[in-house]
């Protein structure tokens, strides 16, 4: 009598390793779990934390001389804005928002400021690149000079 040995190839090896699928009702009832959860909404700890987070955003900035808050997406031109409508005339603005350090209200995105940073860059970089060009020829002199100066001592 010689008994077959199944091989991990043979086709019952393979029947026996397949893993079955979910069955329909199961799927039904998890669709179902997933649906009565979006239902429910935020959890209370959600509720919390997104009440903080609104709290918090919706006074990111405070006037210091009238206490008025602002959201945080408020722009220093509104905040700018609130100093010269609301306050007499000629208050600092820096007195209001410390935000407003810097600001010039004739240039809101400070592109102009960017644009003189830049030249300003520009003009130290043509002079340092000019002198090292001059002053390059001068020191690789300097420095021939004192080599050939220098006697050898043995």
């Amino acid at each position: 009598q010689i008994k077959a040995q199944h091989s991990k190839n043979s086709p019952k090896s393979l029947l026996n390793n397949t893993k079955m699928g979910k069955g329909s009702n199961v799927q039904k009832a998890q669709a179902a779990r997933e649906r009565n959860q979006k239902k429910q909404g935020k959890s209370e700890e959600e509720r919390r934390a997104a009440a903080a987070k609104s709290a918090k955003d919706s006074a990111a900035y405070v006037c210091l001389i009238c206490k008025q808050t602002f959201m945080v997406n408020a722009t220093k031109s509104v905040l700018y804005l609130h100093v010269t409508s609301k306050h007499p005339v000629g208050t600092d603005p820096v007195s209001c928002f410390t935000q407003l350090q810097g600001f010039d209200p004739n240039d809101p995105k400070g592109l102009k400021a960017k644009a003189a940073e830049d030249a300003k860059k520009a003009e130290l970089a043509a002079k340092k690149k000019k002198k090292a060009a001059k002053g390059g020829m001068d020191d690789l002199d300097a420095l021939l000079n004192a080599g050939l100066t220098k006697s050898k001592k043995k």
